[in-house]
């Protein structure tokens, strides 16, 4: 079966989900807001005027949200906050996804020593501590956004490769990969052909367990300070900003703290409904 047929096959199936349908829904919203959102507001995401400082939402009627410690619109900031973190998750669980799928499939399908060795190289990356692993990248290139793409995945790809690296050692056996072997299918050929196509809805599940991943790793490094810079924003930074003022402005805290989980919660509900299309059996259990 091509790539194409499974995820069409398993389209059909999701547009019959409620759950997945409002989900994705919701997400599509939130998305769009990000998007257009800022246009709408008459002001920038970097106007500051600091005779408006923190002001909270009910004294503000032109401030939706109210404003920061700099007097910046928290609204704008916000959706430019969720823009951001939803770029970098998204892009780094693709660069996890192609890495850790082809990394799997191959040495699931090769086997023997090179499996070996592959899978210890995965174990070694494994016991590397991820901030300092961060730090030396910081010390290396800087302080680059292109960074937050690079810490992200070369955590990510490694769930993946493991997963995937299963998934292969079970469909290597199968009669299509063998009878494709006989008739002299390239190897290469037999991995993206054949075996990649039959993981297609494993790697769909777990890609929407993995972009809240890359959401938090995101947050967590913008929340210690090594994440998105000023004059840029994440909500991870938000949220950073807005401990500092939780005492006396929470709405500061508050709105951005909720539209990240509201985003958290919505990728976990589509990735249980994925997991209960795709496996209908542990649905009924």
């Amino acid at each position: 079966m091509s790539a194409l047929g499974t995820m069409g096959q398993l389209g059909k199936q999701l547009g019959g989900s409620r759950a997945v349908v409002v989900t994705v829904s919701v997400l599509a919203l939130i998305a769009i807001l990000a998007i257009v959102g800022p246009l709408f507001s008459p002001y920038s995401y970097l106007d500051s005027n600091l005779d408006e400082r923190l002001l909270s939402p009910a004294t503000a009627a032109a401030r939706w949200f109210g404003t920061d410690d700099l007097g910046r619109d928290l609204f704008v900031r916000t959706l430019m906050g969720a823009r951001i973190t939803l770029v970098v998750a998204v892009i780094a669980t693709l660069v996890s996804l192609v890495i850790g799928v082809v990394y799997g499939a191959i040495a699931g399908y090769v086997g023997g020593k090179v499996d070996a060795v592959m899978m210890r190289l995965v174990d070694t990356l494994y016991a590397l501590p991820f901030i300092f692993f961060v730090i030396l990248l910081m010390v290396y290139f800087e302080r680059n956004f292109l960074l937050i793409f690079v810490a992200i995945g070369a955590v990510n790809w490694l769930d993946m490769a493991r997963i995937v690296r299963g998934q292969t050692l079970g469909l290597k056996g199968r009669e299509f990969v063998e009878s494709a072997r006989l008739i002299g299918v390239s190897p290469a050929r037999i991995i993206f052909r054949h075996i990649t196509p039959n993981l297609m809805g494993v790697v769909v599940v777990y890609v929407t367990l993995t972009v809240p991943q890359a959401i938090l790793i995101e947050s967590f490094m913008s929340f210690l300070g090594l994440g998105i810079q000023e004059p840029q924003t994440s909500l991870g930074s938000l949220v950073n900003n807005g401990v500092r003022h939780m005492e006396g402005a929470q709405w500061i805290l508050l709105i951005p703290a909720s539209l990240l989980a509201m985003i958290l919660m919505c990728f976990n509900f589509l990735g249980d409904g994925f997991r209960d299309l795709l496996d209908p059996k542990e649905r009924r259990q």
